[in-house]
């Protein structure tokens, strides 16, 4: 339908409405699908009106167009059974069942099952999901509002949900205006025609008066006074920016990609491939409420997708751009970084540079001498250097080595930084591009060199493909090829008939994909599979040009430049494939090619003209300039960091200055100012030791001065902050500048009284006491779940209240002992033979479902709902030890097994797909990194192994460093960092970190001093910022994550009464971090009670974190450091 025909139809709309004729209205709605009235699909929700809710809806959308149009049909469907289960009446609820919620159960089969099951209930509200579930009417109010959202998500209702503004009785005034005409154009034309009828046109009949000199108006509009318009009927204001529908992305490029076409200005012609009125959304998700714990169903993938584009036969008239909706938040020019803050040296041409993705004041810089730097903004120091140099020259290519032979120069193209900050990428103009390890502030380690291109690396980013991190890199030779981070090859992407110049990876919804540019101009789009471009567009200049997504992801922007030197910055409209609006700005012809960059979800920034330009998003025409006090090369390049508050900028005599806002001002005074006092002290007149840095979470706060050798030097060791003798820290001689006062030097914190912290205990059950063996937080937070050394799983939860609004768990309120109203028990099946030796294990599942386990006996899956035990497998011998889901696919297992072999089991098909064997005794831990595609799995053998989870091939081995005559007994256990490199490896005689893509060790700790008692457990904390660890004789040590210093101790005496600590010796067995309150940890105890732990409100948090030079490399506390510990120095020589 043309859109002309389209503005008919909303006439026609007005026209019934004035006239009252309500069914006739909202016939025309759902059928034409132009305007859904949420005023009256609420008032029929409401009244519970459910087929005609319906029946509305499937004029916009069905239910399997999208997982948003799945969401609503399921959310009133669900709706309608719950009053049908509230009313008794089992029959209606039945065929509710059967015909309306069935279709859900392909998409997700347990759910299904969930609500099948509250057939059995006498009231559902005995479902614990369903408890808060009130009256009629404010559960549907309360599914209104999530309706709401999801409608307003739904890319299918994208423009439909706003009347257009018209004048009161649009149609008749176009009608009065037509018969106007037609009475001038008629041969004898009456003063007072009479017009009778609209179904033919207007003539007046002949008469014997003289013509009248003017047309008079027919008052047809004024014959019935209406005075209301039609958008009376609802406006609605936006989604929340946070969940607001983006484009349809990649969709929209793809539908338009038949016809080549120039997209130089904001109008196209009609495409030839428009997408159809039910495309699948690729929308970024919103985040809703989740009753039931209903997942989120996925029904975009690429096939379907190009399916869809395929068959699209329609045509459409025009392309029309939206208005942008108004913003909510107010700026001014004083939130832009315009305050020159700082300036620094690079010592060579600064070619690229990056920000951290969560530490804002750290910066990573190349360099056009291929060195590539890590500064400290806020201390104005370059924490590391690395120049440029071949790691193995025999495994790089023929070309390349005799094209290094000729000119072994190198300057860098491109630096950046993974999405979690662990990996750092460079790209050279040479071949090869380089990836490092991000261990600390000061600690940066090789993890990956390939020779990537023939020709110049042009560009680098990383990507979530399949949920694994990848490397995206494109060249000189044309192409675009994705790495794994192994330095597999995955994916090779041909096309380009010219040199890649840049790749913006992104993502809308689940699909993936890559747009690229060439030095020809050319856009293109890629998917991650071997179909070929989907994209075929001319940029702007027809030359270099590079693409960024706005912080949310919601909006699409290039700037480039031409060969003849315009640049052209420019906002693009997914959708169409074609741009929505050109900023206006650079004054003159460029040398070179403009770089620009976003921020703040609102400003976008480039370089030229030896300034820095700034644009509102939303306005074409330069918000303002700054030359950052002079100094600036003709182009300069910019990088924001992620916050928006500081602006990176690059000089014209090799360094790069800091400019700021207030905000930016503010935190960089802040973390100088802690960064010197944790630095001050008495100053003595020997050396003394420095070693590397805080925790990788803390660089903010405490960052280690890192000395720079002599460029001259042979050797440039890195220096880590280690408590590993292996690596050596640095001497020097300390200066401070600052005469100020001296302050207090920094002091181990010791919690030794109940009043130091907050504990809450388990409430007691009548069961006999049985030490707590496993013990896990549920993923939400807000329960504890304990494996007693009976068999016999224990649930807590917290609920909403006045004292616990989040009702996530807490220290400071008494939990729960639930148990669902059946009183069923979740109990394992317990070995035949030596009970006391079986090994209990547990594992839950990511939506907290299911929970599995085993205590000698069959593993077995309880419903965490109901506590029924759904299923038992894998009978012993041998026994399982050790259990951990796949992160990727929660049917598949891996038990670690007391024979020592490790099998991976396919709980759909009850099956074991493979078994690993290597260790020489049972298993003992198991840990999945999705970032590197590998089980790492410990034994009691004091052994780690490495598999590769594509293959389940042996990728490497090690043996933890034992005490010289210490045998390789006890549990190993093994926990990856949140970067999912970095593993946490404990044992009763040692803390260790290790690099896991190497299986090298980086940190050491052994029990000393406060804490010389053998470990009994270890976990890392929601951030991994923090290792809690407990040990046997009842402390529990609080370590910083990245160096392994302690932190804070606490004592038993801080949570277990003197009853309990003067009689039978009782410490924790088991220790738990909770998933998202990094201070809050758990302790199941030898005497079966479970304790919650948290420093005081006012403290917030566990110690301070440890200054970098505190202490020497052992890890040992200032009190303790000029003791010798001839253990740990034998350990670890």
């Amino acid at each position: 339908m043309s859109s002309l025909s389209r503005e008919l139809v909303f006439l026609i709309l007005q026209f019934l409405d004035e006239e009252k004729f309500k069914e006739s209205v909202h016939k025309l709605e759902q059928e034409s699908g132009f305007f859904f009235n949420m005023k009256y699909f609420e008032e029929k929700a409401q009244a519970g009106e459910w087929d005609e809710v319906e029946k509305y809806l499937s004029g916009f959308t069905k239910v399997d167009d999208n997982r948003y149009s799945m969401k609503i049909f399921f959310e009133i469907r669900k709706q309608k059974y719950l009053e049908a289960l509230d009313r008794h009446d089992r029959a209606k609820a039945v065929e509710i069942l059967v015909k309306d919620l069935k279709v859900f159960s392909t998409f997700n089969e347990e759910l299904y099952k969930e609500i099948t099951q509250l057939l059995t209930l006498e009231n559902f509200r005995e479902n614990e999901q369903l408890s808060k579930y009130g009256d009629t009417k404010s559960a549907r109010s309360i599914m209104l509002i999530e309706l709401k959202k999801l409608i307003e998500a739904n890319p299918l209702f994208r423009e439909k949900l706003v009347f257009p503004t018209l004048k009161a009785s649009r149609l008749r005034t176009l009608i009065n205006q037509s018969l106007n005409w037609q009475h001038q154009l008629c041969k004898n034309p009456r003063p007072n025609p009479d017009i009778k009828t609209l179904f033919t046109d207007h003539t007046c009949a002949p008469s014997n008066g003289a013509r009248a000199p003017t047309p008079v108006p027919v008052p047809l509009a004024a014959a019935v006074a209406k005075p209301a318009a039609f958008t009376a009927l609802g406006v609605h204001g936006p989604f929340p920016p946070t969940a607001a529908a983006a484009n349809n992305a990649l969709a929209g490029w793809m539908a338009n990609a038949a016809a080549s076409s120039s997209v130089q200005s904001a109008a196209v012609a009609a495409s030839s491939m428009p997408v159809p009125p039910n495309q699948v959304s690729i929308l970024k998700r919103p985040r809703t409420p989740n009753a039931l714990g209903m997942v989120d169903y996925q029904t975009a993938d690429s096939d379907q997708l190009m399916k869809r584009l395929r068959s699209a036969t329609q045509t459409v008239d025009e392309v029309t751009y939206p208005t942008p909706l108004p913003q909510s938040s107010s700026w001014s020019l004083d939130d832009l970084p315009r305050t020159v803050a700082c300036n620094m040296n690079q010592g060579s041409n600064v070619t690229s540079m990056d920000f951290h993705p969560s530490h804002p004041t750290l910066l990573l810089v190349g360099s056009g001498n291929g060195e590539v730097s890590l500064w400290e903004i806020a201390l104005r120091e370059r924490l590391v250097s690395k120049p440029f140099k071949i790691w193995e020259m025999q495994v790089c290519t023929l070309p390349f080595q005799a094209a290094f032979v000729k000119d072994s120069s190198m300057s860098i193209s491109r630096v950046t930084w993974s999405p979690d900050g662990g990996l750092m990428g460079i790209a050279f103009t040479k071949h090869l591009i380089h990836l490092y390890s991000f261990q600390g502030s000061n600690d940066i380690r090789q993890h990956l060199e390939i020779d990537a291109h023939v020709g110049g690396v042009n560009d680098l980013a990383f990507s979530h493909p399949n949920k694994q991190l990848c490397v995206v890199t494109c060249g000189d030779d044309k192409l675009i090829k994705v790495w794994d981070l192994n330095g597999r090859k995955l994916f090779t992407f041909e096309g380009h008939e010219a040199p890649v110049y840049s790749i913006c990876p992104h993502h809308k919804e689940s699909i993936q994909f890559v747009f690229s540019t060439a030095l020809d101009g050319k856009i293109k789009a890629w998917l991650y599979d071997n179909m070929g471009s989907r994209v075929d567009y001319d940029a702007p200049g027809n030359w270099c040009s590079t693409m960024l997504y706005s912080a949310d992801g919601s909006r699409l922007f290039s700037c480039g430049t031409s060969k003849e030197g315009e640049s052209f910055l420019v906002e693009w409209n997914e959708s169409e494939g074609a741009i929505k609006r050109t900023y206006l700005g650079f004054r003159k012809k460029s040398s070179g090619v403009v770089q620009f960059d976003t921020t703040q979800n609102h400003f976008l920034a480039a370089g030229e003209d030896n300034q820095i330009k700034f644009w509102d998003m939303d306005n074409v025409n330069l918000l303002t300039t700054t030359e950052a006090d002079g100094g600036l090369p003709n182009l300069p390049r910019l990088r924001f960091n992620k916050e928006g508050n500081l602006l990176a900028v690059t000089t014209a005599d090799n360094g790069f200055k800091i400019l700021a806002n207030a905000d930016g001002l503010r935190s960089l005074r802040a973390i100088e100012s802690r960064s010197f006092e944790a630095l001050r002290g008495p100053i003595e007149p020997a050396p003394i030791k420095v070693s590397g840095s805080a925790a990788i979470p803390n660089i903010s706060s405490t960052i280690a001065r890192v000395d720079r050798l002599d460029r001259s030097s042979p050797a440039k060791p890195s220096v880590l902050n280690g408590v590993d003798p292996t690596t050596r820290s640095m001497e020097k001689q300390r200066v401070l500048e600052d005469g100020a006062e001296k302050a207090k030097p920094w002091e181990l914190v010791e919690v030794v009284d109940p009043v130091q912290c907050r504990v809450v205990s388990m409430p007691d059950s009548t069961d006999p006491p049985s030490k707590v063996a496993r013990l896990l937080y549920t993923n939400s937070g807000v329960g504890l779940l304990a494996l007693g050394s009976n068999a016999i799983q224990k649930l807590w939860k917290w609920s909403r209240s006045e004292q616990n609004p989040s009702g996530k768990a807490t220290a400071s309120v008494v939990p729960q002992h639930w148990q669902p109203n059946s009183g069923l028990l979740m109990t394992n099946d317990v070995s035949d033979s030596n009970p006391e030796e079986a090994v209990p294990c547990i594992a839950l599942s990511k939506n907290d479902s299911y929970v599995m386990s085993s205590c000698g006996g069959k593993v077995s899956l309880f419903n965490m709902m109901t506590f029924k035990k759904m299923t038992t497998f894998m009978p012993p011998p041998p026994a399982s030890t050790f259990l951990a889901f796949h992160p990727q696919d929660n049917n598949i297992i891996a038990i670690g097994m007391e024979d020592s072999t490790i099998h991976i089991y396919n709980v759909r098909v009850d099956e074991v797909k493979t078994k690993l064997r290597g260790h020489q005794k049972r298993i003992t831990g198991l840990a999945f990194s999705s970032n590197l595609n590998i089980l790492v799995s410990s034994g009691a053998d004091a052994q780690l192994f490495v598999w590769n989870t594509d293959t389940w091939e042996k990728k490497r081995s090690t043996t933890i460093q034992l005490p010289a005559g210490k045998a390789p007994v006890g549990d190993t256990r093994v926990q990856f960092h949140s970067d999912q490199l970095r593993l946490l490896v404990f044992h009763e005689t040692q803390l260790a970190i290790y690099d896991a893509y190497k299986m090298e060790r980086i940190r050491q700790w052994v029990p000393q001093d406060v804490l010389a008692s053998p470990i009994s457990h270890g976990v890392y904390s929601c951030n991994s910022q923090l290792v809690y660890a407990a040990f046997f004789d009842g402390n529990i040590g609080v370590f910083d994550a990245d160096s392994l210093r302690l932190r804070c101790r606490i004592a038993p005496s801080a949570y277990m009464p003197p009853t309990v600590t003067n009689s039978q010796p009782v410490h924790p067995l088991v220790i738990a971090a909770h998933p998202s309150e990094p201070n809050q940890l758990a302790i199941g105890m030898t005497d079966g009670t479970v304790k919650v732990l948290e420093p005081t409100e006012s403290e917030g948090r566990w110690g301070m974190a440890v200054p970098v030079d505190n202490g020497v490399a052992n890890g040992r506390t200032a009190a303790s450091s000029t003791n010798s510990n001839p253990a740990a120095d034998q350990l670890q020589r």
